[in-house]
């Protein structure tokens, strides 16, 4: 099922427009990140045809997908090894606390490895050398 998830999810970001901050384009000062255009006389505020796309709730994705992790599964955040080996046989991804510590995280990915669960953020030697 979450293959079926992944592909929905990436045939919709296709469609979605590239949102753009009004006239990042035409100025450098000025980010490409968007902002909600204010004013008066706002051609974007006011939706007039031939100015780009705003953000509307329209385009949210549909309540099934949203939240996944790329690679179709849900994540879960953890941060110590109790926790883990509570999660043993659900399908989702494990995401590894930012506030764990190296040696924990070392014992928290090679826990993961024996109980067959997935980590998005395993603990990598060359990371930390």
């Amino acid at each position: 099922m979450t293959t079926d998830l992944r592909k929905r999810r990436f045939k919709l970001r296709k469609k979605l427009p590239k949102f753009r901050r009004q006239e990042s384009w035409k100025y450098a000062k000025l980010s490409e990140s968007w902002r909600r255009p204010k004013g008066l006389d706002n051609k974007m505020r006011k939706d007039i045809k031939g100015v780009p796309p705003r953000v509307k709730v329209g385009y949210r994705t549909p309540r099934d997908i949203r939240g996944l992790h790329p690679s179709g599964l849900r994540p879960l955040i953890v941060s110590d090894v109790e926790q883990l080996e509570r999660l043993k046989g659900q399908d989702l991804i494990v995401v590894i606390s930012s506030r764990v510590g190296r040696r924990t995280k070392r014992a928290m990915t090679d826990k993961a490895k024996s109980l067959g669960l997935r980590i998005a953020n395993p603990f990598r030697e060359e990371v930390f050398e």
